[in-house]
C-alpha cells in the first residue's frame, strides 16, 4: 500500500487504519487528536447521555418540565452539550402521542445525547417511509400502535435536533435512575421502538 491509494477490498477496519494513517501523514490530521475523538466517542457521547437524560425526567417532574421546555439548557444541566447539541427540542411520549424523528435530507442527530447515527436512520428508504407511512415502518420494528394514537413524524435539520422521550414502562415504579437508565435504548429516543418493560428485552 502506498500513501496514494488503498487497496480495493480491505475491510472497514484496515481501511479505516489506512485512511488515518495517510491524513497523519499528510499532516492533515494530528494522532493524538484522532485518538481524543475516538475516546470521547467510545466513552462520553452516545445514547448512554441520552438514556440519563430520560431516566432523570421519568423521575423528577421538575426536571421533565424544564426539559420539555428547553431541552438545550435541561440536557446542558447534566453536562451533554456541544457540536450538533446546540439546539434540541424534546418530544413526549404519551399514550396519545407517538413521536418518530427523521432526517430527511441527510442525517442531522443529537450527537451529544445519542452519538453517531446508525445506518438504518441514514438510509434513504427509512427517510422517505418513515414521512410517507410512518405507522408500517413502525410495525416493521415491531412497534404497534393503535388507530387511536397520533403519530407525529419530526423532520430534523442542521437548526433543530429532536429526542423523543419515551414512556415510561409499567412495572418500574421500584427502579432506580441508574436501572431506568438501562432499559432505555437509541431506538427508543427517536421513536422507533418503545421502551421494553424490565425483563422484556432480549
Amino acid at each position: 500500500m502506498t500513501s496514494e491509494t488503498l487497496e480495493p477490498g480491505l475491510d472497514l477496519p484496515t481501511r479505516t487504519e489506512a485512511l488515518e494513517s495517510l491524513l497523519v501523514e499528510r499532516g492533515l490530521a494530528d494522532a493524538k487528536t484522532i485518538e481524543t475523538f475516538i475516546g470521547i466517542y467510545e466513552t462520553q457521547v452516545g445514547p448512554m447521555n441520552g438514556a440519563k437524560v430520560v431516566a432523570r425526567a421519568w423521575t423528577d417532574p421538575d426536571y421533565r418540565a424544564r426539559l420539555l421546555a428547553d431541552g438545550t439548557a435541561a440536557i446542558a444541566e447534566l453536562g451533554f452539550k456541544g457540536p450538533q447539541g446546540e439546539h434540541i427540542v424534546v418530544l413526549e411520549n404519551t399514550p396519545q402521542v407517538h413521536h418518530v424523528v427523521v432526517c430527511t435530507l441527510c442525517s442531522c442527530y443529537p450527537w451529544p445525547v445519542l452519538g453517531l447515527p446508525p445506518a438504518w436512520y441514514k438510509d434513504s428508504a427509512y427517510r422517505s417511509r418513515v414521512v410517507r407511512e410512518p405507522r408500517a415502518v413502525l410495525a416493521e420494528w415491531g412497534t404497534e400502535v393503535g388507530a387511536e394514537v397520533q403519530v407525529r413524524v419530526h423532520d430534523s435539520s442542521s437548526e433543530v435536533r429532536y429526542l423523543v422521550l419515551p414512556e415510561r414502562p409499567a412495572g418500574t415504579e421500584d427502579l432506580s435512575e441508574e436501572e431506568l437508565a438501562a432499559l432505555v435504548t437509541r431506538d427508543n429516543m427517536v421513536g422507533v421502538t418503545k421502551v421494553a418493560p424490565p425483563g422484556a428485552r432480549s
